[in-house]
């Protein structure tokens, strides 16, 4: 995105990148005209997911972000073509040289306890961010802020240390929260934010509850009376609680179960073609079977990328050994297509590094869609002499390895970052962090073009794309990441479910959501 197409809030900038399938409201309330539905008031919302809501990573991108967006706002939101649009920052102007933004607010904002928001309490998201404690994958970004000059009480300027160019993807991440109240909520017994549901209960490992903020600032929003998320960690389960009306919504159902849904009138079915998530074997440097970027690559070859979508993905995703989707200014398709399923190779390259039969562990999420798509991964390793051992970890401690780099040799998950401006993902995401990541892998190369690519004010100038080039070379090669295939998640909605999106970091905005009659 370019600084002049992020000049001024409000206006439009062109060559702006396409991502057709992330629905904003307008789109949701042109879908509902069409199905011959109109919004109506009141109704619970039951949303079905596998994996509990961790309190302590609530201001971090973790495996359940399904509160943030109920319970709190952002400054901005982007639309489906990557342009900041207004959510509590009403405008914004970023000054020439990109070392400050000035922000005016929405005056009509007030806390679920009340009090009035303001620019103070920007200040302090920020601030929060900027703590390591908070585990923020932008807090990278947040840091760059080095000053604020509050103007009134509304109106608030940012100082930054240099120009950052994902400055607004650390604008929709930073939820707004009430300062008094954030203790109590990242140990999940009080959320008190600005959003369209006040938080009511939590039952540890079973449900949360919510229920509608009668004072939203938005206008006749929300319709629903409330909200509940159940946590059904079995699959089967979920998918039986979606199809007898338990639920009435999910992001969390394997794609093969997806795939058994397409024929049944009595679902919809949406992909959010962005790429915010992606699915990897991450390499631990640490152990010295795999410090030989060879035997990394041989694990990139061996690996039928193919099969994995099919089989373990229910075709829902697409293959790639980047991690940058199409709609990504750092895509190419001859890198998504570099390493391919090619055994021979795979061995050849082993056979170079001096490796004859590898014995490895595998981390995996526990989760059942996490465990189908280790076991294809274990079989194709065997077929080329690396036999991995498979280690079921629960979600909540995996996110705590991935931060404390406390992975064994290979781990499989999926990240994100990837859909939002190329430098996000380098800076941001534990993975790939050029600074600290969980593989261990340090490079003053990775370094220096990560860091270039980052401290600048522009993001689609030939110079920049320039620049994601080389990060993207540095990745094919090290494959300290190795990439399989980006997809993005799935919605399974009942026929009674309108009206739901997602924000690019997946964070559910049920704000014109309702419950058809």
């Amino acid at each position: 995105m370019s600084r002049r197409a992020l000049l001024r809030g409000g206006v439009a900038g062109a060559g702006l990148l396409a991502l057709s399938a992330c629905r904003s409201a307008a789109d949701a309330s042109t879908r509902a005209a069409a199905d011959g539905a109109a919004p109506r008031r009141g109704g619970v919302l039951t949303v079905g997911a596998q994996i509990d809501f961790t309190p302590a990573l609530l201001f971090a991108q973790s495996a359940n972000v399904l509160v943030q967006r109920l319970v709190f706002n952002t400054l901005t939101r982007y639309d489906d073509q990557l342009r900041p649009q207004p959510e509590l920052a009403s405008s914004w102007e970023v000054a020439p040289d990109g070392l400050s933004v000035r922000l005016k607010l929405r005056e009509d904002v007030t806390f679920h306890s009340g009090r009035r928001f303001t620019a103070d309490d920007v200040v302090f998201a920020v601030k929060n961010l900027q703590n390591p404690v908070r585990s923020a994958q932008l807090r990278s970004t947040a840091l760059t802020v080095t000053d604020f000059r509050r103007n009134g009480d509304f109106d608030l300027t940012l100082v930054l240390a240099h120009p950052v160019s994902n400055l607004f993807d650390l604008f929709e991440f930073m939820i707004i929260a009430d300062p008094a109240s954030v203790e109590d909520a990242v140990a999940g017994t009080r959320l008190i934010g600005t959003g369209p549901f006040t938080f009511t209960d939590r039952k540890p490992g079973s449900s949360l509850s919510f229920a509608r903020n009668e004072k939203y600032w938005n206008p006749g929003r929300p319709y629903l009376d409330g909200v509940e998320i159940k946590v059904i960690p079995q699959a089967e389960t979920l998918l039986s609680s979606l199809k007898t009306g338990q639920t009435h919504l999910s992001y969390a159902v394997r794609g093969k179960d997806v795939a058994t849904l397409r024929s049944d009138r009595r679902f919809r079915i949406t992909q959010y073609d962005t790429g915010s998530g992606a699915f990897y074997i991450g390499a631990n440097l640490a152990y010295p079977e795999v410090q030989d970027r060879r035997v990394r690559q041989a694990i990139a070859w061996a690996i039928d990328r193919d099969r994995l979508v099919e089989q373990a993905l229910g075709g829902y995703a697409t293959v790639s050994a980047v991690p940058w989707p199409k709609s990504s200014p750092a895509y190419r398709e001859q890198d998504a297509a570099h390493y391919r399923h090619d055994p021979a190779k795979a061995r050849e390259l082993l056979k170079e590094a001096g490796v004859g039969q590898l014995s490895l562990p595998l981390a995996h999420s526990a989760e059942a869609g996490s465990a189908a798509v280790a076991q294809v991964l274990q079989y194709d390793l065997k077929q080329v002499g690396i036999d991995v051992q498979l280690q079921p970890v629960d979600s909540p401690t995996m996110q705590k390895q991935l931060i404390a780099q406390s992975m064994p040799a290979l781990w499989t998950l999926s990240h994100g970052f990837a859909q939002l401006h190329p430098a996000t993902l380098a800076v941001s995401a534990y993975p790939f962090n050029e600074a600290k990541n969980t593989s261990r892998f340090s490079s003053p190369a990775y370094t220096d073009v990560v860091q270039r690519a980052w401290n600048r004010a522009d993001s689609d100038s030939p110079a920049a794309k320039a620049l994601y080039q080389q990060v993207t070379d540095v990745l094919l090669e090290e494959q300290f990441i190795i990439d399989l295939a980006i997809a993005g998640l799935v919605e399974v909605a009942g026929e009674r479910a309108r009206g739901a999106t997602l924000n690019k970091f997946g964070y559910l905005n049920l704000d014109d959501a309702y419950l058809a009659g």
